[in-house]
């Protein structure tokens, strides 16, 4: 199943997903002028990283490889939620606030998934 996953939606939707950005920016190549887009690009380019490191753990995974504890992975899995929140934040506001609230917020945003992780894993182990 995590096979189909990867292969089947992960992997074509990331490719989608850069075709359509690459598009975007030919149809509108007045926005890499702005600050806004080149911080966003630059979340994106962290994405794909993500993506490729991800990638390489998953090949790990499938020849029974385990080099990471299951604590890691739960906070190895919302790096991608960090870093698509920074990206549709920077989308949606462009240069309506100051980048220092936008990283205040992604810091709260760090906070409350570090928390969430901790919660669930006293939780876990109680039961």
């Amino acid at each position: 199943m995590a096979r189909r996953l990867w292969y089947i939606i992960t992997w074509p939707s990331a490719i989608l997903a850069t075709i359509f950005a690459v598009w975007l920016l030919i149809l509108m190549p007045s926005w890499l002028s702005q600050s806004w887009m080149l911080i966003k690009l630059g979340f994106v380019l962290l994405l794909i990283l993500y993506h490729f490191k991800t990638h390489q753990m998953f090949l790990q995974l499938q020849k029974d490889v385990i080099n990471y504890s299951s604590n890691f992975m739960r906070l190895w899995n919302e790096g991608a939620t960090l870093l698509l929140f920074a990206i549709i934040f920077l989308a949606i506001l462009k240069s309506s606030i100051h980048w220092v609230f936008a990283f205040g917020g992604i810091i709260g945003l760090i906070v409350f998934l570090a928390l969430g992780i901790k919660l669930y894993k006293k939780y876990r182990s109680k039961n």
